[in-house]
C-alpha cells in the first residue's frame, strides 16, 4: 500500500478568488495593490496571471490549476466521476459491479484510453487494490454493500406501467366508494418455520465456527395470515397447519381471538381464503351500507369464486395488487413483516436455550406468535407501510426514477408512426435513445420493422454508441466530453466512456408463449366483469379435471406400477418422502402421486386428486 500523504498546511488561494483579482490586475491595478486588497501573495498572483494570459493566447478556456494534485493518479477528476456514476446507475438495475470487477473494469478503461497506469495492472489484468481503496476515500458516495438477492420476476415487473395501472384502479375505488383510513385493509400471508435463523452471539475471537442449536436441520411451515388497516389497528391472524385435521389445541397458546384451518400441504387454499373472509367480515363488521376495501395480492387461492361472491354479499371490495410487485406495495411486506420475523427468531432462540433437548413442534409456534406479534404490528410500523407504498394517504408519484431502474433492462423502445412524407432514418443517424423514454411494461407487444426507433429484434448497440441513460453524466455525441489533462493521464481521441467499454445489460426480445400459469394483473376483482372471467375460467378448470379423472379410473392399472417400479430397489424407497407430511414411502401403503414439474412425490390423500399433479413449491414459484 502507498503512503498517504497527510497535508500539514492550510496554504493555498481558491480558483475564484485567483480569478477575480487576475481580473483586477487585467483592468489595470498593480499587482501588489489587488494582492494587498485581497490578502493573497502578489508572487502567487503573479504566476496565474502569466499562466492565464498564456492559455487564453492558444485559445483555451480552460482556467489554469492551482493547488495540490497527484501527479502519479491515472483517471482524471471527471474520469472518475464517469466512472462513479456508471458504478451507481449498475447498481441501481440490480447490475451491480463488485469489488475485483470494478478493479478490471478500470484496467479496460485505462488500456484503452492509453491512461498511464502501473506495469503491476498490466501483469494481473487488473488494478490493485490499493487504487480501489483510494478510489472510494476519493468518492464516498460509494461503498461496498452486501446485496438483497431478488428474484428476476419482481426486478422487471415493478415498471411504471404496472404500478400506473394499480394507482389509477385504487384512485378510482377510493373516488367511487370515499373510504376514510379505517376502512383501507390489507391483508398477506406470511411462513413461520420450526427452525429459526439465529441471531449474533458473543463468541471467541478468531474461531474459524461458531454454531447455535435449532430444532432440526429442516423446519416445518406454518402458514400465518394477517390483516391490517391504515389506521394502524389489526384483527387477530389465522394460522394454517400442515395437518388433515384441525383441533382446537393447535392454537390454544395462540394469539387473543386467532383462529386456525389446516391441509395437507401447509398454505393458503381457496377453502381457507374464504373461512378468513368470514373471519375478517365479523371483526370489520362489513356490510352493503359501510363498505371496505381490502388489498391483496393475486394468488390463486384469493381468486375462488365462492370468496368473490361472499366479498360481494358483505361489502368487502377487493383489489389486487400487480404480480410480483409486493415487496414494493404491500404494506405489510415493507413494515411489518420484516420485524416479525426478527423477533420471531429472537423468541425461538429463547425458545431453545430454556428447553435444551427438546425438539421445537409446529403447536409451539402459536405461543411465539403471541409475543412476536404485538412487537411488530405496532400502530407506526403498520400507518408508515401504508405511508410508503403510497396507498395512504394516497400518492401515486411515491416511486422515483432509481425505484424503476431494474425494470429498464427489459424496455422496448416505443414504436413511432411511420409516415410516407417524411424518408425514414437509418440507424447509424438516429440519435441514441435516453433510457427515460423506454418505458414500455412487460405486457408491451413488439415492434414492428418498420418503426423509426430501434426493432426489438434487432442486436444491442456496439460498444462505440452505447445507449445513455437520462442520469448519465455523458453529453451527447454532437458535444463530446473533453477529458482533463493532468499530469500521469494520457489524452485519448474519444470522449471517456465507460458504457462503451461495458454497456449496462439489456434483455432481447421476449418471447410470446401461452403455457404455464395464465398471467395476471392488478384488478378490483368483486367487479363483474372480473368475477365473470374467473367463473368461466373455474368451469373450463373443472372440467378439464373431470374428464382427466374419468381417464384415469379407466386405466387405473397403471398407476400403481409407478409404486411397482419404486419398490425395485430398496435405496430408492428409503429417499423417498413425501413433501407435504413427510412420511417415508417405506412406512406408507398409500397411493402416490408425482408432480408434473419437480417430479417430487406425495400420498394421493394429500394431494387434491388432480390428475396432472403440481406441488405447493412449484405453484409458489
Amino acid at each position: 500500500m502507498p503512503s498517504i500523504r497527510q497535508r500539514k498546511t492550510d496554504r493555498g488561494v481558491p480558483l475564484a478568488l485567483l480569478q477575480v483579482a487576475s481580473g483586477e490586475v487585467q483592468d489595470g491595478k498593480s499587482f501588489r495593490e489587488v494582492a494587498k486588497s485581497l490578502d493573497i501573495c502578489h508572487v502567487t498572483l503573479y504566476r496565474f496571471h502569466k499562466k492565464r494570459l498564456r492559455l487564453e493566447s492558444q485559445g483555451s478556456h480552460t482556467p489554469p490549476r492551482v493547488g495540490y494534485w497527484t501527479p502519479k493518479k491515472v483517471f482524471s477528476t471527471e474520469q472518475e466521476m464517469l466512472l462513479r456514476d456508471y458504478l451507481m446507475e449498475a447498481a441501481d438495475l440490480y447490475y451491480g459491479l463488485s469489488s475485483k470487477e470494478v478493479r478490471k473494469f478500470a484496467y479496460e478503461l485505462a488500456k484503452n484510453y492509453n491512461c498511464n497506469f502501473p506495469q503491476t495492472w498490466a501483469e494481473k489484468e487488473m488494478a490493485g487494490a490499493d487504487w480501489l481503496t483510494s478510489f472510494l476515500k476519493r468518492h464516498p458516495t460509494l461503498s461496498i454493500r452486501r446485496p438483497q438477492a431478488t428474484s428476476l420476476s419482481r426486478a422487471t415487473s415493478f415498471n411504471r406501467t404496472n404500478v400506473k395501472k394499480f394507482f389509477d384502479n385504487l384512485s378510482a375505488v377510493l373516488t367511487k366508494h370515499e373510504f376514510v383510513t379505517q376502512e383501507i385493509w390489507n391483508m398477506d400471508e406470511t411462513g413461520v418455520t420450526t427452525v429459526q435463523n439465529p441471531g449474533k452471539i458473543v463468541a471467541r475471537k478468531g474461531t474459524k465456527q461458531v454454531g447455535s442449536v435449532t430444532s432440526a436441520e429442516r423446519g416445518t411451515l406454518v402458514t400465518l395470515a394477517c390483516a391490517v388497516n391504515a389506521l394502524g389497528n389489526s384483527i387477530p391472524p389465522m394460522m394454517i397447519f400442515p395437518r388433515k385435521k384441525f383441533h382446537l389445541f393447535f392454537t390454544s397458546n395462540g394469539p387473543p381471538g386467532c383462529i386456525g384451518r389446516a391441509n395437507g400441504s401447509g398454505w393458503m387454499q381457496e377453502e381457507d381464503f374464504l373461512v378468513f373472509l368470514k373471519h375478517f367480515q365479523s371483526h370489520t363488521k362489513s356490510s352493503q351500507e359501510s363498505k371496505v376495501l381490502l388489498i391483496l395480492d393475486n394468488h390463486s387461492s384469493h381468486l375462488s369464486v365462492e370468496g368473490i361472491n361472499f366479498c360481494r354479499s358483505h361489502g368487502i371490495i377487493l383489489l389486487s395488487f400487480p404480480p410480483h410487485c409486493s415487496h414494493k406495495l404491500q404494506p405489510l411486506d415493507r413494515t411489518v413483516y420484516g420485524p416479525l420475523k426478527r423477533h420471531i427468531n429472537s423468541r425461538c432462540d429463547n425458545w431453545m436455550k430454556t428447553h435444551p433437548g427438546t425438539t421445537m413442534t409446529i403447536y409451539d409456534l402459536p405461543g411465539i406468535v403471541k409475543s412476536a406479534l404485538p412487537l411488530a404490528a405496532t400502530p407506526s410500523n403498520i400507518q408508515a407501510g401504508f405511508a410508503c407504498t403510497g396507498i395512504w394517504p394516497f400518492n401515486r408519484d411515491i416511486f422515483n426514477d432509481i425505484d424503476f431502474a431494474p425494470s429498464q433492462v427489459t424496455d422496448r423502445p416505443p414504436p413511432e408512426p411511420s409516415t410516407s412524407a417524411a424518408p425514414t432514418p437509418t440507424v447509424a443517424s438516429s440519435p441514441p435513445l435516453a433510457a427515460s423514454s423506454l418505458t414500455l411494461a412487460a405486457s408491451s407487444p413488439p415492434l414492428a420493422a418498420s418503426s423509426l426507433t430501434l426493432a426489438a429484434s434487432s442486436p444491442p448497440l456496439a460498444a462505440s454508441s452505447p445507449p445513455l441513460t437520462a442520469s448519465s453524466p455523458l453529453l451527447a455525441a454532437s458535444s463530446p466530453v473533453r477529458p482533463c489533462v493532468e499530469p500521469g493521464t494520457s489524452s485519448s481521441a474519444t470522449p471517456f466512456s465507460p458504457l462503451s467499454i461495458r454497456p449496462h445489460p439489456k434483455a432481447g426480445p421476449r418471447k410470446q408463449t401461452t403455457k404455464g400459469r395464465k398471467r395476471r394483473e392488478t384488478a378490483v376483482l368483486t367487479d363483474t366483469p372480473m368475477k365473470d372471467q374467473l367463473e368461466a375460467e373455474k368451469k373450463r378448470s373443472n372440467a378439464k379435471k373431470s374428464k382427466a379423472k374419468t381417464k384415469i379410473n379407466f386405466g387405473q392399472k397403471t398407476i400403481p406400477n409407478k409404486k411397482q417400479k419404486m419398490q425395485a430397489s430398496s435405496d430408492e424407497d428409503e429417499a423417498q418422502y413425501c413433501i407435504v407430511c413427510l412420511e417415508s414411502y417405506s412406512r406408507s401403503k398409500e397411493m402416490w402421486l408425482q408432480c408434473c414439474s419437480c417430479k417430487a412425490w406425495a400420498h394421493n390423500d394429500c394431494t387434491d386428486g388432480s390428475a396432472f399433479y403440481t406441488c405447493h413449491n412449484c405453484e409458489s414459484d
